[in-house]
């Protein structure tokens, strides 16, 4: 009876002692299960115990992506000096940088372009940090690009301008942003239309 009691014990106490145990899954995956669940202490240890800064999960999402997505600038900041690298995008080719415009990060987007984050890059949409900016909350982050050297004329995908994407998304304020750096409100897409048309087409009456 004793013998049969302590081999249950055993089995129970199996599952919590791998669940714990660096070596099972290995530093690098448990770098990236630590920055998706935002444990910024743990994944310090992590990489203090071996982990490589540029660590990938399936979707290719690295700790640095992961972390500026949440806005957790300290980490972004320690994986950065330990090496990761700033522009390393999913399989959807979302970069770190993309990641925190669109969750409206503007710390983490200030810090990343200061450490070389590309404002050329495209998701598989070919959509920019930009255009992240200009149709998303994150107004701030247009002004960051900007003043990074972001051309507030640039052409992207379809001849669409960072004007054109805020007037069909109907971001005033970001149309406002635009507007007073320079914005040409005549350029046209490759359908002939201008800021104007597409904010008129999609309804959108403030803008």
């Amino acid at each position: 009876m004793v013998n049969r009691y302590f081999f249950l014990l055993v089995a129970c106490a199996l599952p919590m002692i791998s669940f714990g145990n660096a070596d099972e899954l290995g530093w690098n995956a448990q770098l990236i299960e630590f920055a998706k669940k935002g444990d910024g202490e743990r994944a310090r240890r992590a990489l203090a115990a071996g982990a490589h800064p540029n660590s990938r999960n399936r979707k290719s999402e690295t700790a640095l992506f992961l972390f500026s997505k949440a806005g957790n600038l300290e980490l972004v900041k320690t994986l950065v000096e330990k090496g990761a690298a700033v522009d390393l995008p999913t399989l959807d080719k979302v970069t770190p940088l993309m990641a925190a415009v669109y969750e409206n990060r503007p710390s983490v987007v200030a810090y990343l372009l200061e450490h070389g984050a590309s404002t050329s890059a495209a998701d598989q949409l070919q959509r920019t940090a930009m255009v992240y900016a200009v149709t998303g909350p994150c107004t701030p982050c247009g002004s960051l690009l900007l003043a990074a050297g972001v051309d507030v004329n640039a052409v992207y995908h379809h001849q669409l301008t960072a004007l054109m994407w805020a007037a069909g998304s109907g971001s005033a304020e970001a149309v406002k942003l635009l507007m007073s750096r320079g914005a040409n409100a005549w350029l046209k897409d490759d359908r002939g239309k201008t800021a104007l048309d597409i904010a008129r087409e999609a309804g959108k009456k403030d803008v």
